[in-house]
């Protein structure tokens, strides 16, 4: 616990058998629960989390791939279902330092923040990202700072606290299902009024390869952030609409 809040970590995986297993096991003391949710892995992910003796840890599977945005949903879903007060998301693929899970999750358990985002781009060992990466995120976060208004540095960072009730007032069943789901809810949460805030976070690379490509870089999440900046501005009118004449 922290600050006598529960906390669960989500962890969306696939296909990631050679990663998943150290990702569990560097996972700290104070997390109760642990979701692993194996998004319709073709290798052995779904074992190596059903051979972990850690009592925490539950396996959720998904009988196909549907994208890391709807694996966190169900981890979220199964998270909160089970008590949880904040739910962590955490990759399986061992890029973010559970050192830091405290830091992030303390400002959402202690009620000072409603999401908290883990940014990288703020970190001191920035110069450990790649460049390219740098740079799409710095673009991407300026886009989703323009869409939502909210004062965020690394919107495509996947290190993130989230309380249970500010995943109530989400609709987790509408969240984008792939990649560019971080701007989605970054979208949703600025609609429902959510205090978010950015937590420095260390950059973690060991040479892997991203699962953004090109199609996912130039289209899917400049679409998924398009679709958004459409959405406020339908709400907008909507608000006027309703406003009564003086």
């Amino acid at each position: 616990m922290i600050e006598a809040r529960r906390i669960a970590v989500v962890v969306p995986a696939h296909d990631e058998e050679e990663r998943i297993a150290a990702t569990l096991e560097t996972l700290p003391s104070v997390v109760d629960a642990i979701v692993v949710v194996d998004d319709g892995s073709g290798d052995r992910t779904g074992a190596i989390v059903r051979a972990s003796t850690d009592p925490r840890v539950r396996l959720v599977v998904h009988a196909r791939n549907r994208g890391v945005g709807a694996a966190i949903a169900t981890g979220y879903r199964a998270a909160f279902a089970a008590g949880a007060d904040v739910a962590v998301v955490v990759g399986a693929d061992g890029q973010m330092d559970p050192a830091e899970l405290l830091s992030l999750a303390m400002p959402v358990a202690q009620g000072r923040a409603d999401y908290a985002k883990g940014d990288r781009l703020a970190h001191r060992e920035l110069g450990s990202m790649p460049p390219h990466r740098r740079v799409g995120n710095a673009l991407f976060s300026a886009l989703t700072r323009a869409v939502t208004g909210l004062d965020i540095s690394d919107s495509q960072c996947g290190y993130t606290a989230l309380s249970r009730s500010a995943a109530a007032r989400l609709d987790l069943d509408a969240l984008w299902p792939g990649y560019g789901y971080p701007n989605d809810l970054l979208a949703r949460a600025a609609h429902a009024g959510l205090r978010v805030i950015d937590v420095p976070v260390r950059p973690i690379y060991a040479g892997e390869a991203s699962g953004i490509g090109l199609w996912e870089g130039l289209v899917v999440i400049p679409s998924v952030i398009a679709r958004a900046a459409l959405r406020r501005v339908r709400h907008r009118r909507l608000a006027n609409v309703a406003e009564p004449a003086e």
